[in-house]
C-alpha cells in the first residue's frame, strides 16, 4: 500500500503592474495601470491544464476598477480562493499604527469580498512585511492564519540588489528599508507555528517555505533565476529542497508571483524588470516542471485546506 502524501500549499501574490512600478519608483504608477486582462486569463488556463486550485492573495486597491473586478471574479468562478494582500500594497506596513493597519486590512477585506464573493480568511503582507500589531488586528477580525514571513538570511542582499536596479529616491529607499526583511528573519521558525498574542489569543503563522537547514529560498522566482543559468542546476536545487523538507518533516508552502508566469513578451511595460527577459512560454514550461516534481511528493492544495491540515497536525503534536 502506497504511503499517503503530505499536503503542500500553492499560493500567488497577485501584485499588479502598478505595484511593481510603485516599489521600483517608476513614474505613472499612481495611474494604476493593470495587466489583469492579460495575466489572469493566462494563469487560470495554465492552472486548469494542471488541474490545480490555488490561493490568490489580492490587493484591495485593484478592486476599485470595474475592468479589474471582471477578471478578479474569474478567480473564484474557476474554483480558486482569495486571501488579503493589503489595500495599498506598501511594503512598510510594519511601520503603520494599529489604527492604520485596521483600516488597511478592513478596506481590502471588504473590497475583495464584494468583488469575488469570498471573504478572505488569510493574509500575506506585501514585501513579507508584518508586525505584532498586524497579527492582533487579523485575529480580532477573525482571520485564521498569517502567511507573511519568509525565513531567510538573504533579505538584505535582495533589498540591496533591488535598490541598485531601481529609480527610488533616498527618502523612498528609507521608507522601504525593511523590504524583504532583515537578516534576523533567517532565525525565524520554518515550520508553521502559533503566534502568542496574549490574553489567550493566538494565530497560526504559515511561513513561505525556504530550504531547511540553509534557509535558502526556493519559491518560483528563485528557481527561474537558477534555471536561467542551468536547467540541471535548477532541478538539483529543487530536489535538494524537497528532500530536506521531507527529511525534516517541514510542511511546504510554495509561493508564486505574476512575473514568474509571464514574460516581457506579453507585459512589455515591465520588460525592464529582473527575469522579464525570459519569455512566457519558457516560464510556463519551468512552472510545469516544478509543479510536476512537487506533485510527485505532495498533494497540492489551497491555503484553506492546508490550514486545516496544519491545525490538525499541530493539535496531534
Amino acid at each position: 500500500m502506497s504511503k499517503k502524501k503530505s499536503l503542500a500549499a500553492i499560493s500567488l501574490d497577485l501584485d499588479n503592474q502598478w505595484s511593481y512600478m510603485k516599489i521600483h519608483g517608476d513614474e505613472g504608477w499612481d495611474k494604476y495601470p493593470s495587466y489583469f486582462d492579460i495575466f489572469i486569463p493566462h494563469v487560470l488556463d495554465v492552472l486548469d491544464e494542471l488541474d490545480l486550485k490555488i490561493t490568490f492573495f489580492i490587493v484591495g486597491k485593484d478592486c476599485e476598477n470595474e475592468e479589474n473586478r471582471k477578471y478578479l471574479r474569474m478567480i473564484t468562478e474557476r474554483g480558486h480562493e482569495v486571501g488579503n494582500h493589503s489595500y495599498n500594497h506598501e511594503s512598510w506596513l510594519q511601520s503603520y499604527s494599529i489604527d492604520e493597519i485596521t483600516k488597511e486590512i478592513s478596506m481590502a477585506e471588504q473590497a475583495i469580498e464584494e468583488t469575488t464573493g469570498q471573504k478572505p480568511i488569510g493574509f500575506r503582507g506585501p514585501g513579507f512585511s508584518w508586525s505584532m500589531d498586524l497579527l492582533k488586528v487579523l485575529d480580532k477580525r477573525g482571520y485564521l492564519y498569517d502567511a507573511s514571513t519568509l525565513p531567510t538570511y538573504l533579505g538584505p542582499l535582495a533589498r540591496k540588489y533591488y535598490f541598485m536596479k531601481s529609480d527610488l529616491t533616498r527618502e523612498e529607499k528609507k521608507a522601504r528599508k525593511e523590504l524583504y526583511g532583515k537578516f534576523s528573519e533567517g532565525f525565524r521558525k520554518l515550520k508553521p507555528y502559533y503566534h502568542d498574542l496574549g490574553k489567550g489569543s493566538k494565530i497560526l503563522e504559515i511561513p513561505v517555505t525556504t530550504m531547511p537547514l540553509f534557509k535558502l529560498p526556493f519559491h518560483l522566482s528563485y528557481l527561474l533565476y537558477i534555471n536561467n543559468i542551468s536547467g540541471g542546476l535548477m532541478k538539483l536545487y529543487l530536489n535538494i529542497a524537497i528532500l530536506l523538507c521531507k527529511f525534516t518533516r517541514t510542511p511546504v508552502s510554495f509561493l508564486l508571483h505574476p512575473l514568474d508566469l509571464i514574460g516581457g513578451d506579453q507585459i512589455k511595460q515591465l520588460a525592464f524588470f529582473p527575469g522579464m527577459d525570459i519569455n512566457s512560454d519558457r516560464k510556463i514550461s519551468t512552472f510545469k516542471q516544478v509543479i510536476g516534481k512537487l506533485k510527485r511528493h505532495f498533494q497540492l492544495e489551497k491555503m484553506s485546506i492546508y490550514h486545516k491540515y496544519l491545525t490538525e497536525k499541530l493539535t496531534e503534536a
